[in-house]
């Protein structure tokens, strides 16, 4: 959609305000994809639907609309020109596929305000949120390591690519693609280790039209996980004018009020939360490991917290649902959700 300076600027502390002064973030995407019955045994992960199930994909877009979220995230975390380039794809067919990521989170925005617009009342007899409010699409990047599909977004261990010039390259192309399509702004997600934070930085300055967000991930509650400290990496996010938001994703909920303290050492830019639900994952299988986490319930009663001591934006990553943000609406006090 193409913003000037001036509106990528103003556009998150205006969404905010009219968000009324937190705005909730959507959950996991996998998770409903398999749920729908869609098989992600795949190295392109949830890109695999925008192959093979865009419905699907529009559906569960539409479902954490529903379920009262301002901001869906695209199913592109894991889509690279490269890795649809090893499944055969030409250049163009891996460009037109990160594009229609977005193409299908516009439609299904565009699908939830029709209803919206149809519907006497603010919620449907079956719980459903159908309230006009300002909604972003933001286009999700994941990182190298999600590409590499081995886990080491989770160790941010990328042995010879711990290159900035090689992750610029890796990145460029698939960045600019995303940041033409019509999205509101991109989500760099799970970001594990701080060069490739410097990466995204230094692309975001090469003629990119819209804002970003930075999320890091953390294992241990005081660094991202490669061992960098969190406060160079936030640094890193607050130095770079593009960056709206900055904050932390996939990582266990009893981390994140400490983590939100250390990015507030470091930055006054928006800080958003959207941690997983605190299941541990085996890379080995692929998978994860069965009541490790914590119950929508225990989730929820984290986030006024969060949000008193500074998060402005929340919502949840992986094996969260739209039950998980429909809680997450009922207990923030600007949301005026409860029937």
């Amino acid at each position: 959609m193409g913003a000037n300076n001036g509106t990528v600027q103003t556009l998150m502390p205006d969404f905010l305000r009219k968000s009324g002064g937190v705005a909730v973030i959507d959950g996991g995407f996998a998770t409903e994809l398999e749920r729908h019955g869609a098989d992600l045994n795949d190295p392109l992960w949830s890109a695999t639907c925008l192959l093979t199930s865009t419905d699907l994909v529009r559906q569960v877009h539409l479902d954490y609309l529903e379920a009262g979220a301002d901001i869906i995230i695209t199913a592109s975390y894991q889509a690279t020109i490269q890795g649809f380039g090893a499944k055969g794809f030409s250049k163009e067919e891996s460009e037109a596929m990160l594009k229609k990521s977005v193409d299908i989170a516009c439609e299904a925005r565009k699908v939830y305000y029709e209803r919206c617009s149809n519907s006497a009342s603010n919620f449907t007899t079956d719980g459903k949120i159908l309230k006009n409010r300002p909604i972003l699409v933001a286009a999700s990047v994941g990182s190298y390591g999600a590409y590499l599909a081995d886990g080491s977004e989770y160790s941010g261990d990328y042995g010879d690519a711990m290159n900035l010039e090689f992750l610029k390259s890796f990145h460029r192309r698939r960045v600019q693609v995303l940041a033409e399509s019509g999205a509101d702004l991109i989500a760099f997600e799970t970001i594990p280790n701080k060069i490739e934070a410097q990466a995204y930085a230094e692309l975001l300055e090469e003629g990119i039209k819209i804002p970003a967000w930075f999320s890091f991930n953390s294992k241990d509650g005081v660094n991202v996980v490669s061992g960098d400290s969190l406060t160079e990496c936030a640094k890193i996010a607050d130095l770079c004018s593009k960056v709206v938001a900055v904050g932390i994703n996939c990582t266990p909920p009893r981390f994140i009020s400490g983590l939100i303290q250390s990015i507030k050492k470091v930055t006054t830019k928006p800080i958003l939360i959207y941690p997983n639900s605190g299941e541990m994952y085996d890379a080995e299988i692929k998978q994860w490991v069965k009541n490790t986490g914590v119950p929508d319930e225990d989730f929820v009663s984290y986030v006024n917290k969060w949000c008193e001591i500074g998060a402005s934006l929340v919502g949840g990553c992986c094996r969260t649902t739209p039950n998980t943000i429909k809680a997450i609406c009922r207990t923030l006090p600007s949301k005026s959700y409860t029937v």
